[in-house]
C-alpha cells in the first residue's frame, strides 16, 4: 500500500528521509509530499493549493492508500479523507488534530511579510522539543520554510460525512493515549469525536518523531496500513 507522507509546518518532504526507508523495508511505498509553499519554491500558495496537492497525489497512487499527516498537516490528511473517502483506506494523524469545518488551518504564530516565520524554541519548550539535542535544533531551524500567509490563516472545508468512516490511527508522541482520549471525550477534536474506527498508538517522543524517532514510527504506519490492507481485501 502506498502511504502518502505529509510534514507540518516549516518542513518540506525531506522531514521524512529516515522514515521512507524504514516503511519501504517493511513492504509498503512511500511517498513524501512536499507542499506548495514549503519547499517547492511558491511564497504565495494558499491552503487550497496545498489541498491541491495531497488530492492529486492520492489521485496518482495506484490504489487505495494511507494518508499520514504530520502536526498541522493532520487536518490535510483529514480532508483528503475528506474529499476522497473512497480512495483512502486510513489516516495516520501523528502529533496532532483535524481543524474543524470553517476553521483556521494554521494561525498559530506571527505572521510578518505575507509568512510565518518558524518562532524560534521558545514555545515549543517542554515535551516537544525534549528528545532534539542542540545540533538537531540548529539544523531544524536553519532549514525551516516560512509558511505562507494564505496557507497558515486558510479557511478548512469539510463538506462529506463519509470521512467519519474512514479508518483513523491518532499516533501519540509528546502525549499518551489516554490523554487524546481526554480531549477527545471532552469535545475539543470535534471531527475524532464522530469518527467510527479510531485506534491509538504510543511513540514517546517529541513532536517530531520523523527525525527522533523514525524506524519505530515507520513501524507503526507500516504496521497499520497492513492491517488497514487486509480489511479491504
Amino acid at each position: 500500500m502506498d502511504i502518502l507522507l505529509i510534514a507540518g509546518l516549516w518542513l518540506d518532504g525531506s522531514a521524512w528521509d529516515g522514515v521512507a526507508p524504514a516503511i519501504e523495508e517493511l513492504g509498503h511505498r512511500p511517498v513524501p509530499l512536499t507542499l506548495p509553499g514549503q519547499g517547492d519554491g511558491a511564497g504565495s500558495a494558499t491552503l487550497d493549493d496545498q489541498v491541491a496537492a495531497v488530492l492529486a497525489a492520492v489521485d496518482a497512487a495506484p490504489g487505495e492508500l494511507m494518508v499520514a499527516g504530520h502536526s498541522a498537516a493532520c487536518t490535510l490528511a483529514w480532508m483528503a479523507a475528506d474529499a476522497r473517502p473512497e480512495r483512502v483506506a486510513g489516516v495516520a494523524l501523528i502529533g496532532g488534530f483535524p481543524a474543524a469545518d470553517g476553521r483556521p488551518y494554521a494561525d498559530f504564530f506571527e505572521v510578518t511579510g505575507g509568512v510565518m516565520p518558524f518562532p524560534g524554541w521558545e514555545p515549543f519548550d517542554g515535551p516537544d522539543s525534549a528528545d532534539l539535542d542542540e545540533q538537531a535544533r540548529k539544523d531544524f531551524a536553519a532549514a525551516a520554510i516560512p509558511v505562507p500567509e494564505g496557507v497558515a490563516r486558510g479557511r478548512v472545508r469539510l463538506a462529506d460525512e463519509r470521512r467519519f468512516d474512514v479508518p483513523v490511527l491518532v499516533v501519540c508522541p509528546e502525549f499518551g493515549p489516554d490523554e487524546a482520549r481526554e480531549w477527545i471525550a471532552a469535545g475539543e477534536v470535534p471531527e475524532l469525536a464522530r469518527a467510527g474506527h479510531l485506534e491509538f498508538a504510543d511513540l514517546d517522543s517529541g513532536h517530531w518523531p520523523m527525525i527522533t524517532r523514525p524506524a519505530r514510527l515507520a513501524r507503526i504506519l507500516a504496521g497499520a496500513a497492513s492491517t488497514w490492507e487486509r480489511r479491504r481485501a
